[in-house]
């Protein structure tokens, strides 16, 4: 007698959120894909057909589905990225659902981003491309921008990817200082507020998480600490910047520059912010790089089945 192939466990998949992985999934899962019905009357279907045995989630851990709380069953949420704006702790904790993550693995990525940021913004190098391209190269030379060495990098939130853009920024010869809510063992200055720090600072870097306790908490306060010749960079959650002040900042002068991978409504940029010379805008790309990615859903795909082989999670928040 031919031996039955075990039967695979029902994944929802709440959103699309890197076809590679999603495609192992399927191989591995019975899959249900909710982001691709199109009325509320079918997503609510498809979790009424998954309420009597569904225990586990994939999701990009940025945005998900509230209705992924209506499985009553629901165990285990596995996310695609680090950070976990996107999850309801209060429903995960009330019913004991796990919740994992895809950290450490794009640290990299994203110090290198930062940095790159902080070199397009200091030396100007979007608008300089432009200039060479255009021609006006042969009318006027460009304008100077400004060095990096002996320059202060300050980062609000130096945890485990702001160690990583540290290391970067001492080989360029900067000075590291940070602002978090505890000192750490690093041997850096340590600022106890955000203002104080930006005063110290010539380019202030943040690598704030999403959430309520930091929305807006970046406003004309600290910009105004900055002052004319700061550089202000966000590679953490564009909702932790008040972007109106950002805005009013970068239009009167009161900061010389900003480089941003992250926005307070993606994917809408404000069309006054798109319009500022002196910004620097990339669309969230921080971790888009293939190999990382690759290494993220290997994570999700990781955390998934420990929890199916009643293993402890590779990456428990």
């Amino acid at each position: 007698m031919t031996k039955k192939a075990p039967k695979r466990q029902p994944l929802l998949i709440a959103n699309n959120f890197h076809p590679e992985t999603i495609a192992v999934l399927d191989q591995e899962y019975d899959t249900h894909k909710l982001w691709l019905l199109e009325s509320p009357q079918e997503q609510r279907a498809l979790i009424d057909k998954l309420a009597a045995n569904c225990v586990a989630v994939a999701t990009a851990s940025w945005a998900t589905d509230p209705l992924i709380y209506e499985l009553p069953k629901l165990k285990l949420i596995s996310c695609f990225g680090v950070g976990v704006d996107g999850i309801d702790f209060g429903i995960t904790e009330a019913r004991g659902i796990q919740v994992s993550n895809t950290p450490t693995v794009l640290n990299d990525a994203v110090a290198d981003l930062a940095m790159g940021l902080v070199l397009a913004t200091s030396r100007n190098l979007i608008n300089a491309d432009a200039h060479a391209r255009g021609g006006d190269w042969e009318l006027a030379p460009f304008p100077f921008g400004r060095s990096l060495t002996g320059k202060t990098l300050g980062i609000i939130g130096l945890g485990a990817i702001g160690e990583e853009i540290a290391l970067r920024a001492l080989a360029f010869r900067m000075k590291i200082a940070y602002h978090n809510r505890n000192r750490t063992e690093l041997p850096f200055p340590y600022y106890d507020s955000m203002t104080k720090l930006a005063q110290a600072s010539d380019v202030l870097l943040c690598m704030l998480p999403g959430g309520d306790n930091t929305k807006k908490i970046i406003d004309s306060t600290i910009f105004e600490a900055l002052g004319p010749d700061g550089i202000f960079i966000n590679v953490g959650r564009g909702s932790c910047v008040d972007e109106d002040a950002l805005i009013a900042a970068l239009s009167s002068g009161q900061i010389a520059a900003a480089g941003l991978d992250v926005y307070a409504q993606e994917p809408h940029i404000p069309n006054a912010l798109a319009q500022l010379p002196n910004a620097v805008l990339f669309p969230h790309i921080g971790s888009s790089t293939i190999e990382t990615r690759r290494a993220m859903g290997q994570l999700v795909v990781d955390n998934l089945g420990a929890y199916f082989a009643d293993e402890d999670l590779l990456t428990p928040i």
